[in-house]
C-alpha cells in the first residue's frame, strides 16, 4: 500500500483527507499516462454520496485537461464500471465511492483497462506525481478532451446481467435494501424485468443517507421485513452496490461465509470448481472450513481484502471466492465484487434446487466469533514478542480443533485485532482477553 492508495483506492474524508487538488491531478495523470499516443477514454462512475459530483467534476477537469476523452457513467455500481471497461475498450475507469462507509467520507478507485484494480505502479507514478513538482502538459486547441454522458452505459450493464443470468422470477417475492446507494439505479430495473415481486427500501438518496443505519452493514430493518413471511429471500447491498448481504425467509442473515457454502456446493456439483477449490480471506469462519471439508472442497485463504482474493484467483484460474462481509467474485463473468450478480446467482441455486437459502444454508454451522481491536504504541513489536506469542500458542492449543484464534496488525492505524472462534460466545471472550490483558500488562 502507498502513502494515499490503499487496497481500495484513495479514500478519506470529503475535504479534509480525501483532497479535491489531488483528484484533480489523479485525472491529470491518467489522462496524461493513457494519451502519450492518442486520446485516452476514460470512464468515471460515482455513488449517491454528497461529495461524489465534486469529485466526479474534478476527476473529468483534470482528465479532460491532459486531452482524454472522460465519459461520465453517473450514479452506478462499482461493477458497471469494471465490466463496461472491458466492453466499451476505455483505457482506465475510475469510480467515487466510499462503499460502505458513512456519507462524509469518499473514496476514488482506479480500474486498469482490463477492468481489474489499478496496476500498483501507476497508483505508485501518481503518489509520486503528488509529491512532486513535475509540470504535465496541457492539452490545448482541439487537442482539449471531451466530457460525455455515457447515457447508454447502465443499460448496457443490466441487459448483459438479464443475458448472463436468465432466470425466470414470476412469482418469487423478494424484498430489497439499497441503502441509498448506487444499487438503486439497477437492482429493481433488472429483478422485476426478470418477473420478481419486490418490496423496496431505503432507495431514495438525498446524499447524506448513504448507508444510514441500512444497507449490507445494518440489514435489521430487511431482517424484520423479511419476518413477516410475506417474502422468498431479501438482499441488502452496500453503497456502491459490489458486496452483498442476503436474508432468508425466516429473517435470518446470510453472509458472504454463508454464501460461498452455498454457492460452492452447487458448483461443485455442476463440475464448474477448479481443482474443487474455493478462494477465501483469513477471516472467513472456521465453521466455513468444517463444512467444506465434509463436502470434500478445497479452500485457499488469502489475506484479507477483495484485491488479495481476486489476485489468487486470477493466477490460479479458481473461479469463485470472496469476503465474509460479501464481496463475493465469480471469475469467469467479472472481476470485482458485484452484489446484483451474486443475488441473481443465489437465486440461480434456489431455482435449480428447488430449496429456500434457509434450506441451502442448512447444514453450515458458524462459530461464535470475537473480534477486538487493541490500540498499542507498536503493533510490530507485540507480534515478534516472544512471551505474546508462547500466550497466543497456548491459546490455540486450548481451541483444538473446536476454535482457532488469529492475532494481525491493523494495515492502517496502531492497532492489534485479536479474533477468536470457539464453540461459545463465552470462550470466545475469555481466550480473547487474556490475550489482550496479558499485551496490557506487558506495557505494549
Amino acid at each position: 500500500m502507498g502513502k494515499y492508495f490503499g487496497t481500495d483506492g484513495y479514500r478519506g474524508k470529503a475535504n479534509d483527507t480525501l483532497h479535491l487538488d489531488l483528484a484533480m491531478k489523479i485525472g491529470r495523470y491518467l489522462g496524461y499516462y493513457y494519451g502519450k499516443e492518442k486520446h485516452a477514454k476514460i470512464l468515471i462512475g460515482k455513488d449517491t454520496r454528497l461529495s461524489s459530483s465534486m469529485y466526479e467534476c474534478a476527476l473529468a477537469a483534470g482528465a479532460s485537461a491532459s486531452g482524454a476523452t472522460v465519459y461520465l457513467l453517473g450514479v452506478c455500481p462499482t461493477p458497471s464500471v469494471s465490466f463496461l471497461i472491458n466492453k466499451e475498450n476505455f483505457d482506465c475507469g475510475i469510480m467515487v465511492s466510499a462503499s460502505h462507509n458513512p456519507y462524509y467520507d469518499n473514496g476514488i478507485k482506479l480500474f486498469n483497462h482490463e477492468g481489474k484494480k489499478m496496476d500498483p505502479e501507476v497508483e505508485a507514478a501518481i503518489e509520486a506525481y503528488f509529491e512532486s513538482d513535475e509540470k504535465l502538459p496541457f492539452a490545448t486547441d482541439d487537442k482539449i478532451g471531451k466530457v460525455l454522458n455515457f447515457e447508454d452505459g447502465l443499460q448496457l450493464y443490466i441487459s448483459w446481467l438479464k443475458e448472463t443470468c436468465p432466470l425466470n422470477l414470476n412469482g418469487m417475492n423478494i424484498a430489497l435494501d439499497l441503502a441509498n446507494g448506487s444499487a438503486t439505479t439497477t437492482a429493481v430495473e433488472c429483478l422485476s424485468e426478470l418477473g420478481a415481486n419486490l418490496e423496496v427500501i431505503h432507495s431514495e438518496p438525498n446524499g447524506v443517507n448513504i448507508n444510514d443505519a441500512c444497507g449490507s452493514t445494518h440489514p435489521e430493518e430487511l431482517q424484520n421485513l423479511m419476518r413477516s413471511g410475506k417474502y422468498d429471500v431479501g438482499f441488502a447491498f452496500d453503497g456502491d452496490a459490489d458486496r452483498l448481504i442476503a436474508v432468508d425467509e425466516e429473517g435470518n442473515l446470510i453472509n458472504g461465509d454463508y454464501t460461498l457454502h452455498i454457492l460452492g456446493k452447487h458448483m461443485l456439483k455442476e463440475k464448474k470448481l477448479k481443482d474443487n477449490v474455493v478462494v477465501t480471506t483469513v477471516l472467513a469462519n472456521l465453521g466455513l472450513y468444517k463444512a467444506f471439508e465434509k463436502n470434500q472442497i478445497h479452500s485457499i485463504q488469502t489475506a484479507v481484502g477483495d484485491k488479495y482474493v481476486f489476485e489468487c484467483m486470477e493466477a490460479n484460474d479458481y473461479k469463485v471466492g470472496g469476503e465474509q462481509s460479501g464481496h463475493i467474485i465469480f471469475k469467469d463473468y467479472e472481476n470485482t465484487g458485484d452484489g446484483l450478480f451474486t443475488a441473481l446467482q443465489l437465486l440461480a441455486v434456489m431455482l435449480d434446487e428447488k430449496k429456500s437459502l434457509k434450506e441451502l444454508g442448512s447444514d453450515l454451522f458458524i462459530y461464535p466469533q470475537l473480534l477486538v481491536n487493541l490500540r498499542v504504541k507498536d503493533k510490530e513489536a507485540v507480534l515478534h514478542n516472544d512471551e505474546v506469542n508462547a500466550v497466543i500458542s497456548q491459546v490455540a492449543d486450548e481451541l483444538g480443533n473446536n476454535g482457532r484464534i488469529l492475532v494481525r496488525p491493523s494495515g492502517t492505524e496502531p492497532l492489534l485485532r485479536v479474533m477468536v472462534e470457539a464453540e461459545s460466545d463465552e470462550l470466545c471472550h475469555k481466550y480473547v482477553y487474556r490475550v489482550i490483558d496479558f499485551v496490557k500488562e506487558k506495557g505494549f
